[in-house]
């Protein structure tokens, strides 16, 4: 017999199985919790459950290990493209180069919207936020394609719906940037990468087309690899509920975005560029907000440090803080929020308050700078997250509909509201 976990509770033992992961993670498994005891468990934020088996993603947040479908994610930003390990994500195995052709083939079609949809970015004020924005069209892509709107989809349009998501956010949020810059929409030019095509639709004028630059290129693949996919996050947990109700993969997507739009989650690298304004608005003075964020008696605290799983130093971090130094030398940005960044982090990491609470710089830390030094405003942040994003998005869909065990989400609460009492007339209160 496999190992369990006993629960006592008023003198009775009841027994629970342990799962164990291929990695030798452990799990109590109270699946059958209430029906047995009439129990439930109370975990606030889900911090300590887990709502699913997934072979997706491996995240070690005490050794800083972080692998797509087993392969470390450092040998994937190094060698793979952003399409190679969406395919990855999606399906489980690196693709044949005729895979991977097949895979990618529709993109060129797929990038272009219907003129339809035009008319809905029309009707969207220009001051709206571009996360509301992407979040509307996704879900409004429904429209169009109402034969993929069934609960199960065979291999074929999986793989269509698969890549028609995967171009169309491409295409939609370089036309939010467009939108909320007062620009005319650009076309995507066929024969260019998806990277290149999102920077060509983002930045080119119809009087000036934009010159691709292959620093840039580099650096924008491993952030939306690095985005890719981050096992049971909270945008990630939202398709999958949502899913779970049998909601179409358009719908399921757009629940994502929405959730990805805080400023706790997609939202926290523009937080971190904000952090770095205001310090160097106050004159640079690093020591007076690094002690604002060690009084107890403030709730200011450091944007870019720490990490809900992570308690090392993040390994999107280690990968990505070279390409922003690169970046930054490539296009001669003189940029001071680089050197007090760089300068606050290396005093976060010799002072004892934030080593010993593990507060290591995490991913978003270099994130927004190297978006500010391409030119991409701070407000579209959490779009190229979500661009980033949509491979692990779709991966888990397609995970959750294929497993026998998945039922609807629906988590229980404790209630403390008022026990009952009587209506009470409005003429008598």
């Amino acid at each position: 017999m496999g190992e369990t976990a006993k629960i006592i509770l008023n003198g009775q033992e009841y027994e629970f199985p342990v799962i164990e992961g291929t990695e030798k993670e452990k799990a109590i498994d109270i699946s059958a919790l209430r029906a047995t005891t009439s129990y439930i468990t109370l975990d606030n934020g889900f911090g300590n459950t887990g709502a699913t088996k997934s072979a997706i993603t491996f995240l070690n947040g005490e050794k800083a290990i972080l692998r797509y479908r087993g392969i470390p994610i450092e040998q994937i930003c190094e060698h793979s493209t952003f399409i190679e390990t969406s395919y990855l994500l999606i399906y489980g195995e690196l693709p044949t180069k005729s895979e991977l052709e097949k895979f990618e083939a529709p993109f060129e079609k797929y990038y272009k919207l219907h003129p339809d949809m035009l008319n809905c970015f029309a009707g969207y004020p220009q001051a709206g936020h571009p996360m509301g924005l992407l979040s509307s069209m996704m879900c409004s892509l429904s429209g169009y394609y109402p034969e993929l709107l069934k609960p199960s989809l065979s291999d074929d349009e999986f793989e269509e719906t698969a890549a028609e998501l995967l171009a169309k956010v491409n295409t939609i949020s370089a036309c939010t940037f467009k939108k909320m810059q007062g620009q005319d929409f650009v076309e995507p030019k066929e024969g260019y990468s998806y990277i290149e095509n999102f920077l060509h639709m983002m930045f080119s004028t119809r009087e000036k087309e934009y010159e691709c630059n292959e620093t840039i290129v580099a650096a924008l693949r491993k952030l939306f690899i690095l985005h890719a996919d981050h096992e049971q996050n909270c945008s990630t947990s939202s398709v999958r509920l949502v899913g779970s109700s049998w909601a179409n993969l358009f719908a399921s997507i757009s629940a994502g975005v929405s959730a990805l739009w805080g400023p706790l989650h997609g939202g926290a690298n523009q937080k971190v560029v904000e952090m770095l304004e205001e310090i160097q608005a106050s004159g640079g003075d690093i020591d007076k907000f690094i002690a604002r964020a060690k009084d107890k008696n403030d709730t200011y605290r450091l944007m870019g440090f720490g990490h809900r799983v992570y308690k090392n130093y993040d390994p999107r971090a280690t990968i990505i803080k070279k390409d922003c130094e690169r970046i930054f030398d490539t296009l001669g940005v003189t940029d001071p929020l680089l050197d007090i960044a760089l300068k606050l982090e290396a005093k976060v990491l010799r002072d004892d308050y934030f080593v010993e609470r593990k507060l290591y710089p995490n991913v978003d830390f270099y994130s927004g700078l190297i978006y500010k030094a391409i030119g991409i405003p701070t407000v579209m942040f959490p779009v190229l997250f979500a661009i980033g994003r949509m491979p692990g998005w779709i991966a888990h869909w397609k995970e959750m509909k294929e497993n026998p065990e998945s039922r609807i989400g629906r988590p229980r609460q404790i209630y403390t509201g008022s026990t009952e009492r009587d209506y009470v007339p409005i003429d008598q209160r």
